[in-house]
């Protein structure tokens, strides 16, 4: 058995398969999922689990060269776009390496999920809690 953090075998085995700017989405309850990517589902009822925990697990495992975030979490959402903002710069530092954060539109938020290898898919239910996050190199 792991004694890593992340210990479900979906995202353990989505997190060895990626590579350098491949893009995983970590996505609240109601962001519409597109047929292309492989669709992680951990969403056991509205809230469980939080994006945040999910994130904080990804993290221990996956190397980030950045983050893309809806514009829209910035005023529809400002408490948990702090807290993402704070928890990308903790993984920045763990990582050694510069995490970058862009913003997108909603609308084209859902346009880019299509190019994702995954969408992982949880129970927040906060709005536009959702995340694009772009592979790096640990190198």
């Amino acid at each position: 058995m792991k004694k890593a953090t992340l210990l479900n075998s979906h995202l353990s085995a989505l997190v060895a398969s990626v590579g350098h700017t491949d893009d995983i989405v970590l996505a609240d309850a109601g962001l519409p999922i597109p047929a292309g990517p492989q669709r992680i589902d951990l969403a056991v009822s509205p809230g469980l689990p939080n994006l945040l925990p999910v994130f904080g697990a990804l993290l221990t495992e996956l190397q980030l060269e950045s983050v893309i975030l809806a514009q829209e979490i910035i005023t529809a959402s400002p408490e948990l776009h702090q807290q993402l903002l704070a928890r990308i710069a903790e993984a920045a530092i763990a990582q050694g390496k510069e995490i970058a954060v862009s913003y997108i539109s909603h609308e084209q938020f859902k346009q880019d999920t299509t190019r994702a290898k995954a969408v992982v898919r949880t129970g927040e239910c906060t709005p536009y809690a959702n995340l694009i996050l772009r592979c790096g190199v640990p190198f």
